[in-house]
C-alpha cells in the first residue's frame, strides 16, 4: 500500500523492510528498486528506527502506525526523506505525525507535499479524528511545512504543538 503524489512515492515499510532499513540498506534498497539519499542511518535517528522495529514486529497488524515510510522521487527513485505516524492514535483520535529529509533536497516543497499526502491518507481512517505534530521552537522550515499543510499551533512550551 503506497501513496502516490505528482512527485513522490511513499511506501511504508513492513517489518521485515524495516529491519533492512536499519541492518542491511542496499539489500533494501534493491528490493524497492531505490537508492537512499536522505537522513544519515546514524545516532539518535538509528535508534529511533530500531525502537520503532521493535514496536512494528510486535504489533505487525498495525504496521502503518508504527513503522517509518520512505519518500521516493518518482523521476529517479532517490529516498529523498522519511514520515511516520509516531503511535496508534490515541484515545482522543490523535496521531502524531512525524518527518524527515536530507539536507540537499530541503526546499523544493516535497515534505509539504508528502505531509499533505500522508494526512490526507489518515484523515480516511476511522480511527482518526486529528493529526499533530511537535517541533523545536526554532525550526522555522518545519513549522512552514505543517502551516502550508493546514496545521495550526494549539500549544507553545518548550516546543511547539501543531494541530489538523
Amino acid at each position: 500500500m503506497n501513496i502516490e503524489t505528482n512527485r513522490l512515492i511513499l511506501i511504508p515499510l513492513t517489518a521485515r523492510q524495516l529491519q533492512l532499513w536499519a541492518e542491511e540498506l542496499p539489500s533494501l534498497e534493491k528490493e524497492l528498486n531505490c537508492s537512499y539519499d536522505a537522513e544519515p542511518l546514524e545516532g539518535f535517528f538509528l535508534k529511533i528506527i530500531k525502537s520503532q522495529l521493535k514496536i512494528t514486529q510486535e504489533d505487525e497488524e498495525n504496521y502503518l502506525y508504527h513503522t517509518f515510510w520512505l519518500i521516493v522521487r518518482k523521476e529517479d527513485r532517490i529516498v529523498i526523506g522519511s514520515s511516520d505516524f509516531k503511535s496508534l492514535p490515541n484515545a482522543e483520535g490523535e496521531v502524531e505525525i512525524g518527518y524527515g529529509l536530507g539536507k540537499k533536497y530541503e526546499h523544493n516543497g516535497y515534505m509539504t507535499e508528502a505531509v499533505q499526502a500522508m494526512c490526507q491518507w489518515a484523515e480516511k481512517q476511522e480511527i482518526i479524528r486529528h493529526i499533530i505534530a511537535e517541533t523545536e521552537r526554532g525550526n522555522r522550515p518545519s513549522q512552514n511545512v505543517l502551516s502550508r499543510c493546514g496545521f495550526r499551533l494549539y500549544k507553545s512550551g518548550d516546543t511547539l504543538w501543531w494541530k489538523r
